[in-house]
């Protein structure tokens, strides 16, 4: 009899346990396991720094000038060199020779070097120039300004349209080509009323 006393307490007691384990974990841990969540969402919120209104501006040794200007401006925290750009306006400013101005809705800035990609509603100008594009690939150091992605050319005779324009900034070098060996570069030229 005592025997079976012991066993029916013990029963008793492995049963309290697991309701209580079974309770513990689905309604404990959970809010364990969200306040984790909030945790880990608060620290990335905290990863990154806004800047509003932002200017660099930089000279090369032979006086050519970069401007970059921005509405706003998110520095990456795993590599503050690295800007991130809303509503970019920059401008070229080379000896002897016209500004050639940049806009873009977005654009990524390295203060190391100066490079800087211009994406979404890329637009080129320079005097009666004027080229469209969806990324521009700027590199100061390398003197190039790489147009890619629905690119489009006018100017007062044509408008054409490629995959790839690429300038050098200092020679004004410039190829114009496709992807594709077997597409061409659509031109076509305007005539003197600026119809096509």
């Amino acid at each position: 009899m005592l025997i079976r006393k012991i066993a029916k307490i013990f029963v008793i007691l492995l049963l309290t346990l697991l309701i209580t384990l079974i309770l513990y974990s689905k309604y404990f841990k959970k809010e364990i396991i969200s306040d984790q969540k909030k945790i880990i969402i608060k620290e990335n919120v905290y990863k990154s720094n806004i800047i509003k209104d932002v200017n660099y501006t930089t000279k090369d040794a032979d006086g050519n000038e970069y401007i970059i200007n921005a509405k706003q401006a998110e520095i990456d925290i795993s590599n503050t060199n690295i800007l991130f750009l809303t509503d970019v306006k920059a401008f070229i400013k080379l000896n002897n020779s016209e500004i050639i101005t940049i806009t873009s809705d977005y654009g990524k800035y390295n203060a190391d070097n100066f490079d800087t990609i211009f994406s979404k509603n890329v637009l080129i100008n320079y005097l009666d120039n004027k080229i469209n594009g969806e990324y521009l690939d700027f590199s100061y150091e390398r003197n190039s300004m790489i147009i890619s992605k629905k690119v489009v050319f006018t100017n007062i005779q044509n408008i054409l349209e490629a995959d790839v324009i690429e300038i050098n900034i200092k020679t004004k070098d410039t190829k114009i080509f496709m992807y594709e060996k077997e597409k061409k570069v659509n031109i076509k030229s305007k005539n003197l009323n600026g119809n096509n």
